[in-house]
């Protein structure tokens, strides 16, 4: 494997994680992790299979989205109904790593615990990669707040 060059600044891997509550128990909001379930409540997200599935989470199957030009590939790597998925994730040029959820139940639904262990693959996506994880406890916020207006709507 190639060193980088002398001088040159080497790629960043951030390794982000926090918890959201949400208003399910796990066996219900499992199904908000997965490729298509979070359409329900994540804005512009379109996951296309480029193989037919008859079960999203199995481990091997592949889907991709696109945000804008940034095309990002993904995996499922490990699958336990309702408890736990963890993806591959790939975009182009850019970064990748895992992302992982896991849910507890709790009293009021679920713990859900986001992990994102993300690496860049050039020097120049550490910045955009730095602006992840400084706003990672917003992005879980959002997250929380999306599901919930999810949860809130299906529920009527």
């Amino acid at each position: 494997m190639a060193e980088p060059a002398a001088g040159a600044a080497p790629c960043l891997r951030v390794r982000l994680s926090g918890t959201i509550e949400i208003t399910a128990p796990p066996g219900r909001a499992f199904p908000l992790f997965t490729a298509s379930g979070e359409r329900a409540w994540a804005e512009g997200w379109d996951p296309q299979f480029p193989s037919p599935v008859s079960d999203e989470t199995e481990p091997g199957t592949v889907f991709t989205t696109a945000h804008g030009e940034r095309r990002t590939t993904w995996t499922v790597v490990r699958r336990e109904a309702p408890v736990a998925i963890v993806y591959v994730t790939q975009t182009s040029g850019e970064r990748a790593g895992l992302v992982t959820v896991e849910l507890e139940p709790s009293a009021t639904g679920s713990t859900v615990t986001v992990g994102y262990d993300l690496t860049a693959l050039v020097p120049a996506a550490n910045r955009a990669l730095q602006e992840f994880a400084d706003h990672y406890p917003q992005f879980l916020e959002h997250w929380q707040t999306a599901i919930g207006t999810a949860l809130a709507v299906s529920d009527r």
